[in-house]
């Protein structure tokens, strides 16, 4: 008996190539959405580099520039979620993973400098101090920092593309702590000092999965190695003011 045979339906490759052309047309789209947001995230990393050769009397005007530029982030995130929102979130997110935790990282920058302060309270901090000095050193969470791309929480922004983005921060705040002690601001770098360490050692808190995070996570103690011989030296000088009972001696010993 003669064996009859099958033919494959050729409307299935039919529909495969308008499935190819339909995911190729949303790469396009999304591809345009991410330069976009890199280019407002370029304009914010320039306005924060400024902070290294600016002083901290005129650190609100710059901060004010900076937050002008992570509302223009907002918009194109905002632009961003209309067409990923329609697809599969992981079929799609390493198109924009990198510009968004650049994105992150320049808004963590930009508030730990004084910008995006709470709405609440009068701008006369305690002790007479202004809202902006008062806010100075102060960490988004990744909450709040949902809050300030979208209120609706419409786009969301994953723990790993938060803790990347921190991660990003740190060594830019070591490289302010060199500076502020050119521009003969002596306690900025303690403030850092102590804010990178508490990073560093809320980072030794998770249990990491990713190796790229992790291998990032760790490269923070030379931040904190970076800050503490910038601090040491800054106290070895007696330009800022030691612990009582402390010795530059003292120090040197527990150094080593």
């Amino acid at each position: 008996m003669a064996t009859q045979l099958t033919l494959l339906d050729p409307s299935i490759f039919a529909d495969l190539e308008s499935k190819i052309d339909e995911e190729a047309q949303v790469r396009d789209a999304l591809t345009q959405i991410v330069q976009k947001l890199q280019r407002t995230v370029a304009l914010a990393q320039a306005l924060l580099a400024r902070v290294h050769s600016t002083p901290r009397a005129r650190y609100p005007a710059l901060v004010k520039q900076a937050e002008s530029a992570v509302k223009e982030q907002v918009n194109v995130i905002e632009e961003l979620n209309k067409v990923a929102s329609q697809h599969p979130h992981y079929k799609y997110n390493e198109k924009w993973t990198r510009a968004v935790q650049n994105a992150i990282s320049t808004t963590l920058y930009c508030a730990w400098l004084g910008g995006f302060a709470p709405s609440s309270g009068s701008e006369q901090g305690g002790e007479g101090k202004s809202q902006t000095e008062y806010s100075i050193g102060r960490l988004l969470t990744l909450e709040e920092v949902g809050a300030i791309f979208s209120d609706r929480d419409a786009f969301h922004f994953t723990i790993e593309e938060y803790l990347q983005a921190l991660t990003e921060l740190t060594p830019e705040l070591a490289r302010l702590a060199t500076n502020s002690v050119t521009l003969g601001d002596f306690e900025l770098p303690l403030t850092i000092s102590v804010f990178i360490k508490d990073v560093f050692s809320g980072f030794q808190l998770l249990n990491l999965k990713n190796d790229i995070l992790r291998k990032r996570a760790d490269a923070i103690k030379y931040d904190v190695k970076r800050v503490e011989d910038v601090v040491y030296d800054l106290s070895l000088r007696g330009l800022v003011t030691r612990p009582e009972g402390v010795s530059a001696d003292t120090e040197m010993k527990s150094g080593e």
